[in-house]
Order: C-alpha cells, then structure tokens, then sequence
C-alpha cells in the first residue's frame, strides 16, 4: 500500500471514527468532565484508545477495533442505565460521598479509606477559599473527587435574607448584539426594535451597529457593551 492510499485510508477510518465517537458520548449522555468520576474517566479514555488506534493502525483490520468500540459504549451504556435504575448498584459502581471534616476534626479512619493524605484535604480547602479548618462545619469528598464544604454557622457570609434587606429581583441578560449583527429574537424578548437599539447605541456614541461585538441588556436595563476597538495598556 502507497503513501497515498495509507492516507487515505487513515482519514476514511479518522471519519467513522469521529462520528462513532460523537453517537457514542450522546448516547452514553455523560456529565461534564468536572463531574466525571473515577469510573467514567477511564471509559473514557479507553473509548477514545481504541478509536485513535482503529484510526492509525493499518497493520491490523479495521472491523475487531470497531467491536471493541461498540461493546464498551454499549457496557458503559448499561452502567448508566443499572445505576439509574439501582441505588445499590450505584453505590458500588459509582461509590458514595463520604465525610472526612466533621465539626473542624479531621475522620482519619474516612480519610484513610478515601485514600487521601491530610495535605491533599488541606490543599482543596485552601481552594475552596478556606484557610483553618476550625472553620469547617462538614466537608465531604464527593464520588467524583470533588470537596464540598459546609461552615460553620459563625463563617458563614451574611446575605440579604439573614439582614432582612429586600433586593430587586434579577434574570439572565439578552444579548442583544454579538459580532457586529443584531439579535432580533433578544430584541422581540424585550419588546424592542432595532431604532430603540440604535438610540441606545447613540446615547452611549456608538453610530454604527458594526462597532460593537458584544451589547447586552438584564432585567433592569443596565447596557453592557464590548466595542470592537478596546484598547489594552
């Protein structure tokens, strides 16, 4: 086989490939990454193994790769459906939170089985903004490695609610204009047209929708807007 025939047969085969992989993931409908456990991290990476090979080794038939693709998409499929479907399952499979951080004192028997060093619990709750662990309530090591933290009561950040403060009532932005164009279904959302926009681009001296790369309006009407021609110092 030629160079380019190889090649060729390399990029047929990176197609499928790709395609597989999109049916796949969507199928298998997994978390974002960040949500990801250890489980799900390794079906991953397993997945897009064999997919780069069946795509670059031409020592080798394509169709073995692609049953093994198949296969583990469809056991990472039923996972998802038995631990759905099973707390039980999803207990075993999946694995449970466990509370390593009780009342400021540190669950050493928890954080051997979670296998984790002290400094590595010091080190998430420094990244959860948390400096002494006297002030923590509960912290727990969730099933994707992740900390969750709980204060307690007396550094806890104040909020309207606890000082009886009544505070206006808030909804996403419309972006109203993305990339020099109007948006005209943000503008139909907020009951406006594009000569109120212009008028509001005037006020603000922008002539010309084409400057701006981002304009956005929240529920108060405060306007954000991006001009093209920021300039950084």
């Amino acid at each position: 086989m030629n160079s380019l025939n190889e090649g060729l047969v390399v990029a047929i085969r990176a197609i499928i490939g790709f395609f597989s992989l999109l049916i796949f993931t969507r199928v298998i409908g997994k978390e974002q990454i960040s949500q990801l456990n250890f489980f799900d991290y390794v079906l991953g990476i397993t997945i897009g193994s064999i997919a780069a090979t069946v795509t670059t080794d031409l020592s080798s038939r394509a169709w073995p790769h692609w049953v093994g693709l198949l296969v583990w998409a469809v056991l990472g499929y039923l996972m998802e459906i038995i631990t759905l479907k099973s707390r039980n399952a999803a207990k075993y499979l999946e694995g449970e939170p466990a509370i390593i951080i009780k009342d400021g004192k540190i669950m050493e028997k928890a954080l051997k089985q979670e296998k984790y060093r002290v400094s590595d619990i010091l080190s998430l709750l420094r990244n959860e903004g948390i400096f002494d662990i006297n002030e923590v309530r509960y912290a727990i090591i969730e099933p994707n490695g992740r900390l969750s933290v709980m204060k307690k009561p007396e550094y806890q950040p104040l909020t309207p609610k606890d000082m009886n403060i009544q505070v206006a009532d808030q909804s996403l932005s419309a972006v109203v204009i993305y990339d020099g164009r109007v948006v005209e279904e943000s503008l139909s959302l907020i009951k406006q047209d594009k000569t109120w926009l212009m008028e509001q681009l005037s006020k603000r001296g922008i002539k010309k929708i084409s400057e701006v790369f981002l304009a956005t309006i929240d529920s108060s009407g405060k306007f954000y807007i991006d001009k093209y021609d920021d300039q950084s110092s």
